[in-house]
């Protein structure tokens, strides 16, 4: 690359476009410039991300929306089952802690008459008055670590909505189960999009490394996997019991039919390598090689895909933001 060329606006932008979706401008004005100690400490970020999604391969985040009660009579119900009747510790989101059949009746009454009366049995097409949110690391994470993340992501991102905590510690994988009022204090609802997942992600992912667990909550298509669909003959078998429920779908390298999105993301991780090599900085050497890697790894169908569709590949100028 030329002299005088800026390596930590290159990173930046290409970063954001890999790492942070939502920030990239679709209508209205851009956002203003980074520069100085803000541009270098989110390249710094940056570079961080990389060094974890190719060399460390580090753990992945999973949250997920896993269902909501139109009526109390469900949403009883989903205290319950992830309570187990009361026989798992229940927090608020007050803090207060609580366990017991007896609690867990109480707190559907107390969600019952908390704002907006909620109906026992909710009309049909009537909307969400709940929704239950499952936050997850895989096998060997900390179910401590992850209970306390759950509950710095809750305070951050429900703040305003009455919710309750589980956490699941028995099982494989350790994972906190959330069910937040969709109607907050203020009369406001909650009507999460897949923008919100994703920051919900990485919120979680971030609470988790600021205590010391290394987690990330890079998309699918950044890395180059595929969570491949779980077959029919599975999905009856395991309705009538015949494998493991516990059998979950599998990340794999993306197959060709699936590649519209994820190959377009292979030259940028290139021109990333590229900006590295030019730095300078024998780390920023080696962490290009190490991109040079995953993408050879994890992109060779992607790869090909963009030799025959040239027009789709990026220009070396840095992409506008």
């Amino acid at each position: 690359m030329g002299k005088g060329v800026n390596i930590d606006g290159m990173l930046v932008t290409w970063g954001d476009r890999l790492f942070y979706p939502g920030n990239r401008v679709v209508k209205g004005s851009p956002p203003p410039k980074l520069t100085g100690d803000a541009l270098r400490r989110h390249a710094a970020v940056i570079r961080r991300r990389i060094e974890a999604t190719v060399v460390r391969r580090a753990p992945q985040v999973m949250v997920k929306v896993t269902g909501g009660g139109r009526g109390m009579r469900a949403i009883a119900a989903h205290f319950r089952y992830v309570s187990r009747n009361g026989r798992l510790d229940i927090e608020d989101d007050r803090g207060e802690t609580f366990n017991g059949a007896h609690a867990v009746r109480a707190l559907a009454d107390d969600w019952r008459f908390s704002g907006g009366l909620i109906p026992e049995e909710a009309a049909d097409g009537g909307q969400r008055e709940a929704f239950n949110i499952m936050l997850s690391m895989p096998r060997g994470t900390d179910p401590l670590a992850v209970q306390r993340a759950a509950r710095e992501f809750a305070r951050f991102e429900l703040a305003g909505h009455k919710y309750v905590m589980v956490l699941h510690d028995h099982q494989a994988n350790p994972h906190a189960h959330i069910s937040v009022r969709a109607e907050a204090r203020d009369g406001r609802r909650l009507n999460p999009r897949k923008a919100d997942l994703h920051r919900w992600r990485e919120t979680f992912a971030g609470k988790l490394r600021e205590l010391g667990v290394e987690a990330e909550a890079s998309r699918q298509a950044v890395r180059g996997s595929h969570r491949r669909p779980e077959v029919l003959w599975r999905i009856k078998a395991r309705a009538e019991g015949r494998v493991d429920s516990q059998l979950q779908h599998v990340e794999g390298p993306a197959p060709a039919g699936s590649l519209s999105g994820r190959s377009a993301l292979w030259p940028t991780w290139r021109l990333m390598a590229l900006a590295l090599a030019s730095s300078g900085e024998r780390s920023d050497e080696r962490l290009a090689s190490a991109i040079e890697r995953f993408v050879d790894a994890r992109g060779q169908v992607g790869l090909a895909v963009e030799k025959m569709q040239p027009a789709a590949q990026c220009s070396v100028e840095p992409p506008r933001r």
